[in-house]
């Protein structure tokens, strides 16, 4: 009995020893082997550019219906999964009547997001540098009268026709599929015109199932309303005639007008090429007298005259065109 109790104690307490050893040496093993947290950015950078055959901005050429290219960047900030802190900094090729030698937009603003409905909540600034006088009777560069347009059309623009917007967009995404949004643009200067403007719009999106190509396909659409104030009175009715009596010096109180575009879009890896079509409710008339736009012919129509255009003067600048599209979008985070 003895001999046998001390065979018994002797295994146990070996057993206990090596264990314990066996655990000791699982946790120092742990302890070495722990791979580092992984640390993800909060940072991210997109980008991209785009080339089409017309600058259609709500439903109206900036280019003189002639091609142009366009590129941005933008650096983000995801303070959580589901709020988004970002400013960019953009610029496309444009054909002004004041010659400005491009459109550079400047922007920030926060996209909150919940469930599948995303806000997104900014101010963006359009600004055209190297603007021209094209109505100088004080002087070169002093835009400050319409009396003396020099084009042969009759027109006239600012130097300066740089203005700001705040906005307010938001989009429900329904399904992998479907998705419908709004939006809301408004300037107390559109286009340092004088005049305030204010843009509302629904748009919709339905995008296909990819397919075995790695093609993806969508279509979408938009419909909006541009609402417009009254300008000062550089861009008066004097323009079309006979300097008035200084008190008569009234703005043009522009048209509003509703604009759509319809298309679809074929997406592979970051390239998309987007087919579109679009166009306004502006008559040749109030489109001239909006624009201002060089190219108009001087030849006028009584089918063009309107209230703010009784000149006649008639630019096809607002009329349905459509417009072919091939861009690029990534981000830095997507190319690691």
């Amino acid at each position: 009995m003895g001999i046998v109790m001390k065979k018994t104690l002797f295994t146990v307490a070996t057993a206990l020893v090596l264990g314990a050893g066996a655990a000791q040496a699982a946790d120092l093993k742990m302890a070495v082997k722990a791979p580092p947290p992984v640390i993800v950015s909060p940072w991210d950078v997109a980008f991209g550019g785009a080339v089409m055959s017309d600058y259609i901005f709500r439903g109206i050429t900036q280019s003189n219906h002639n091609p142009a290219v366009s590129t941005y960047i933008e650096p983000r900030y995801n303070i959580n999964p589901n709020l988004q802190l970002y400013a960019g900094l953009g610029g496309a090729s444009i054909d002004f009547t004041n010659h400005a030698a491009a459109e550079i937009d400047v922007y920030a603003g926060i996209r909150p997001t919940f469930g599948p409905v995303a806000f997104d909540l900014g101010v963006w600034y359009y600004w055209y540098p190297g603007g021209q006088c094209i109505n100088d009777t004080l002087g070169a560069n002093v835009c400050n009268n319409a009396f003396a347009a020099v084009l042969p059309n009759g027109n006239a623009m600012k130097k300066d026709v740089s203005f700001v917007e705040v906005f307010g967009k938001v989009t429900w995404t329904f399904n992998d599929y479907f998705a419908v949004g709004g939006s809301i643009f408004y300037s107390p200067d559109f286009l340092n015109s004088g005049a305030d403007g204010a843009y509302y719009a629904i748009n919709a999106k339905f995008t296909g199932p990819a397919m075995a190509s790695g093609l993806g396909w969508y279509v979408s659409g938009e419909v909006g309303r541009q609402y417009l104030g009254t300008s000062d009175s550089f861009y008066s009715q004097a323009a079309f005639g006979p300097p008035p009596a200084l008190g008569a010096l009234a703005g043009l109180n522009y048209a509003d007008y509703t604009t759509w575009n319809i298309g679809v879009g074929l997406t592979y890896k970051i390239f998309t090429l987007d087919l579109r079509y679009s166009g306004t409710d502006l008559s040749k008339g109030d489109c001239n007298a909006f624009t201002s736009d060089f190219h108009a012919s001087p030849i006028a129509s009584a089918a063009n005259v309107t209230p703010i255009n009784p000149g006649g003067i008639g630019s096809n600048w607002c009329d349905d065109r459509f417009v072919a599209k091939l861009s690029f979008d990534s981000t830095l985070n997507a190319l690691k």
